[in-house]
């Protein structure tokens, strides 16, 4: 049984939610909430809001024990980008892409024997 949650189109460059996605993945829920609380990265509060619903869902939609939960899957997937001009020297212009993620976090509970 697992239970997952998705969030899309958030404005963070996936290369950087990946730095965060990987300090969690494989943890217990609880202890990956508080590195989350506690990393100073812009793809953090946006990974454990994401978290959070998923432990939400795990907890009302299928009856599971938040407290035996872990991250079994954690991945970041790369959204459409943005493109802006960007003034550059002799009249040109230049093109930024603003990236996007999808992040998806998908909970199961831990085995008791």
């Amino acid at each position: 049984m697992e239970a997952r949650a998705v969030a899309k189109y958030l404005r963070v460059s996936p290369f950087k939610a990946r730095q965060v996605a990987d300090l969690v993945r494989g943890k217990n829920a609880q202890e990956a909430m508080a590195i989350l609380r506690y990393t100073n990265k812009k793809g953090a509060p946006l990974i454990a809001k994401v978290l959070k619903s998923a432990m939400a869902n795990a907890e009302n939609n299928f009856d599971m024990d938040v407290d035996a939960l872990y991250v079994a899957e954690i991945y970041v997937n790369e959204g459409p980008s943005l493109k802006r001009l960007k003034p550059r020297a002799y009249g040109r212009a230049d093109v930024m892409k603003r990236r996007t993620s999808h992040i998806t976090v998908v909970v199961k509970e831990k085995e008791v024997r």
